[in-house]
């Protein structure tokens, strides 16, 4: 069985409120039978690729790039769903494939362009202004540079709590650390983008 290029599309209202009231226990009841797998698929593609995507975007800011992290993630979750136990849940899998995709993306994308850990301030603000996808104000802005300036780890554990609002258990699931450390860690990251903003606001 080949995997499917996926496309990322809009979904309209209706369709989006008749998925998320399609339980993960569904989908993955569809995608263990041969004769439904196509259709669970899809289901989980259409469910998950925008919470998904704007994860994967927070991580590597341009549309372009985020795109192809999230073609990769979802070839991935195609290679291995039939792997997927049910040792978590499927939607902190799906969170932790895509994680990872995004560092990896992130890390060759250093080696090429041998670019320091954290972008430069002035480039990030004009590539972002650029991007035709990117359409928030000059306080977001200045946020997405605050969490830009945080050590990577710190970045994740921001991200899924801040904007994904994900539990600390779920997310100690994708990142693979305890919820003690994750709260210490949150808690480091709130008070530096504090002390980011008070200092560029």
């Amino acid at each position: 069985m080949g995997y499917p290029q996926v496309i990322i599309t809009k979904t309209s209202k209706n369709l989006e409120n008749k998925l998320k009231e399609i339980s993960d226990d569904i989908i993955i009841g569809m995608l263990s039978d041969d004769k439904q797998f196509d259709g669970g698929f899809k289901r989980l593609v259409q469910k998950y690729q925008e919470p998904l995507y704007w994860h994967i975007r927070r991580m590597v800011h341009f549309h372009e790039d985020a795109d192809d992290v999230i073609q990769n993630v979802f070839i991935k979750v195609f290679r291995g769903i039939k792997g997927f136990k049910g040792d978590s849940k499927l939607y902190t899998w799906l969170y932790k494939i895509a994680t990872n995709e995004s560092i990896t993306f992130i890390n060759k994308k250093k080696k090429i362009s041998s670019v320091t850990e954290h972008a430069d301030d002035d480039i990030l603000s004009s590539k972002l202004k650029a991007d035709t996808y990117f359409d928030s104000d000059q306080a977001q802005l200045i946020l997405v540079k605050a969490v830009e300036s945080l050590p990577q780890k710190q970045k994740q554990i921001f991200n899924l709590r801040y904007y994904d609002n994900m539990t600390y258990k779920d997310m100690s699931e994708v990142l693979d650390t305890s919820v003690g450390a994750l709260k210490a860690s949150y808690h480091h990251a709130v008070k530096k983008i504090e002390n980011y903003l008070k200092a560029n606001v």
